[in-house]
């Protein structure tokens, strides 16, 4: 299955051939629609010309900024999501030898997934979850107990950006973050 989050070809391509990219747009997944925070590594690497993880670590931290608050700037947070992009690049380069996939690919279990990627900057509990739904959705990493790491995201439906595949299941995914919200709201 091709990767179809940023709803955009050349994007989608992006995050299907990087783990670092898809890797780093989960991690600008937050107070930003969906698509164009998956997009973000596309932008990163037209405008920077490279998405190695040591590359993006040793930029110069004010020019790297500006790349990424460069309108269409890559956040809404452009220069603080810049900054912990590149935090994000260090921990892969300096735990992982710069390969973002060894994250999942070498986890001994699904518990041993959730706390690699919680371990990284920009992922809490939640988004954890999710990135670990998508690894096993989209990619088919599946260590053992990935879905009781992922809790409710492994579960089949359309809950989270791992289960969005094409404009239809992005519309569903939107539509039950809508209602949840508007339970939340109404408890």
């Amino acid at each position: 299955m091709a990767i179809q989050i940023a709803q955009d070809p050349a994007a989608d391509k992006v995050l299907a051939e990087s783990p670092f990219a898809l890797l780093a747009g989960m991690m600008l997944d937050q107070q930003f629609p969906m698509e164009r925070a998956f997009a973000g590594p596309a932008k990163v690497l037209e405008r920077f010309g490279s998405l190695e993880p040591a590359a993006i670590a040793a930029a110069d931290p004010e020019r790297f900024s500006e790349l990424c608050r460069t309108p269409p700037a890559i956040h809404r947070y452009g220069g603080s999501m810049a900054a912990r992009l590149q935090e994000l690049a260090r921990v892969v380069v300096d735990e992982y030898d710069g390969d973002a996939s060894r994250i999942w690919t070498e986890a001994a279990d699904g518990k041993d997934l959730l706390k690699r990627i919680q371990g990284l900057p920009g992922f809490g509990k939640q988004k954890a979850q999710i990135f670990t739904a998508l690894v096993a959705k989209q990619l088919g990493v599946r260590p053992a107990g990935w879905e009781k790491a992922a809790g409710d995201y492994a579960l089949e439906g359309y809950r989270s950006v791992a289960d969005v595949v094409d404009p239809v299941s992005l519309q569903k995914v939107r539509d039950y973050k809508k209602a949840k919200k508007a339970a939340a709201k109404d408890a």
